[in-house]
């Protein structure tokens, strides 16, 4: 009889256990991505009072502040061996304050000309010694010069043909932000863009510039979700978008100046934080999950050259950078697209996860522009971590791109929390150590304007 009770009091405990695992894994599988979070978080980060969070400004601090209390809020731990989510870091700043240039005995109005330079001062003619001159004429692709541009390898004049206009609008932005360079000294190389039709002649010019230097102190906000599976402490998985944008550019002609930036990337920013509350609440995440928002991406990627200086590339297993998710993808509603989709099998592992699900993801269809090494998922991706970036954005068509009218009104919010709802669900094998991407092949990145 005792035998008995005991074998009914192991299969009573049996069934009790087994009750209380299926409530258990109901319960994680009820939990979904918040659409009160993905509103509140964008409307905060886009709202005026960020003042589009430039580099190194007031408003981009206010963010990377706001930002570290949604960390804490959410429950996360700091990095291993830091004392709070901030990751503070110093770079060095050049910002132009005059240039003025004749062409061919003509005076270039200052709004057709440009300056990258980390030099105190230059002073160029046609006789000076090691100025080479580039001509971009109005059949070719100024978009393969951009790296040339912008990190010269030898002091450059560029003649941009009048064709060209919007992307002298595009260089013309970045040139309004501040020159960063990881070094004091930096690159000892300036280039000079001038918007003009191409001569027959050889040009003659006169061009003479100033730039100002000081020391910038940025910050990552960067919070961790330690793994449940200590054999897989060193499988990391990071998910991504940087917080920073343009801050106060040229008003527009009703006067506005912000820039709010909220589809790039207020939008994958909130999606990072979205998805840390997500994963919070299901607590069965086997691999370690770090969760960051970078600094500086539009002026160099500075924010995420630091973080992966952090890590040991090795012990990272993925990347899911998010950018520009705001607006629906030319494949309609429900779909997004991913970055370099043949050079791992992290798109194809995420869309076999969505089997059976109305979402799916697509390989870049913008190939041209060279998307996947003009997001913070290239510094790791060159190193060899299957590190991609996720968007929705129709770029080649979007008017509101680096504009003051990139505003939350701008958004569709049911798409974009769908979009941060398939990221979430996708995710979940790789979370869990049940899938682990190929590596990509490492290989030099181009740079984004």
């Amino acid at each position: 009889m005792k035998r008995c009770l005991f074998t009914i009091t192991l299969a009573l405990a049996a069934l009790g256990a087994t009750a209380q695992n299926r409530k258990a894994a109901k319960r994680v599988e009820s939990v979904q991505v918040s659409a009160l979070t993905v509103a509140r978080v964008v409307t905060t980060l886009a709202a005026d009072d960020m003042q589009g969070r430039g580099t190194g400004q007031p408003g981009g601090v206010k963010a990377a502040q706001f930002l570290a209390a949604e960390f804490q809020r959410i429950g996360l731990q700091p990095m291993p061996g830091a004392t709070g989510f901030e990751q503070v870091f110093s770079v060095y700043e050049s910002r132009v304050t005059s240039l003025s240039a004749t062409l061919n005995g003509a005076a270039v109005p200052a709004d057709k000309a440009l300056l990258f330079s980390n030099q105190p001062a230059l002073d160029w003619t046609n006789q000076t010694p090691a100025v080479e001159v580039l001509t971009i004429g109005p059949e070719e692709k100024p978009m393969e010069f951009v790296g040339r541009i912008m990190r010269p390898g030898q002091n450059l004049l560029v003649l941009l043909d009048p064709a060209h206009a919007d992307v002298f609008k595009r260089l013309q932005n970045a040139s309004r932000q501040a020159r960063l360079r990881a070094t004091e000294a930096g690159n000892t190389y300036s280039t000079v863009l001038i918007m003009a039709a191409p001569a027959a002649a050889k040009p003659v010019f006169i061009v003479q510039g100033k730039t100002q230097q000081r020391v910038v102190e940025l910050r990552n906000v960067v919070g961790v979700l330690p793994g449940r599976d200590s054999a897989r402490a060193r499988e990391k998985v990071v998910f991504s978008g940087h917080y920073d944008h343009l801050g106060i550019i040229k008003p527009n002609i009703a006067g506005d100046s912000i820039a709010n930036g909220a589809d790039d990337d207020a939008s994958g920013t909130t999606a990072v934080v979205a998805l840390a509350e997500y994963f919070k609440q299901r607590q069965d995440n086997a691999r370690p999950l770090i969760f960051t928002a970078f600094a500086a991406e539009e002026v160099g990627g500075f924010g995420a050259r630091h973080f992966s200086q952090q890590l040991d590339p090795n012990q990272v297993v993925a990347m899911f950078n998010i950018e520009m998710i705001g607006k629906g993808a030319k494949f309609g509603p429900r779909t997004a697209f991913i970055t370099g989709f043949d050079k791992s099998d992290f798109g194809a592992l995420l869309q076999a996860n969505l089997t059976g699900s109305k979402f799916r993801f697509e390989p870049d269809p913008y190939p041209e522009q060279n998307l996947f090494y003009r997001s913070d998922n290239a510094t790791l991706a060159k190193l060899g971590v299957p590190a991609h970036t996720i968007s929705s954005d129709q770029i080649p068509d979007d008017k509101l791109y680096h504009s003051v009218d990139d505003e939350v009104e701008s958004l569709n919010l049911p798409n974009m929390t769908a979009i941060i709802q398939a990221i979430a669900q996708s995710a979940r094998g790789i979370v869990a150590g049940q899938q682990t991407p190929t590596r990509i092949a490492p290989e030099p990145a181009p740079t984004k304007p």
